[in-house]
């Protein structure tokens, strides 16, 4: 593994750790929302990155459905928190 790949990998660990922190401590329910989001995007860039390390060009599909099913929950989820359901 190359160096610029463990700095990528380090710096994506950091920020799941971040976004899971946000979404721990966040002081209401909209800034736990925005952790889940961050981390569905982090998530998503992790699949890429394995698309290329691995050479298996399948986690770049499933990262754009897992991308479409996370923006259409954080919808779901606004919705819900606008009207108080």
């Amino acid at each position: 593994m190359s160096t610029l790949n463990l700095i990528y990998l380090i710096v994506v660990s950091v920020a799941i750790i971040l976004a899971i922190v946000r979404m721990i401590v966040g002081p209401d329910v909209t800034n736990r929302v925005v952790g889940l989001d961050v981390l569905t995007t982090v998530t998503i860039a992790l699949f890429v990155f394995f698309a290329m390390i691995f050479g298996r060009y399948i986690y770049i599909d499933v990262a754009l459905v897992y991308g479409l099913l996370a923006f259409v929950g954080v919808l779901v989820i606004a919705r819900f928190i606008e009207r108080g359901f």
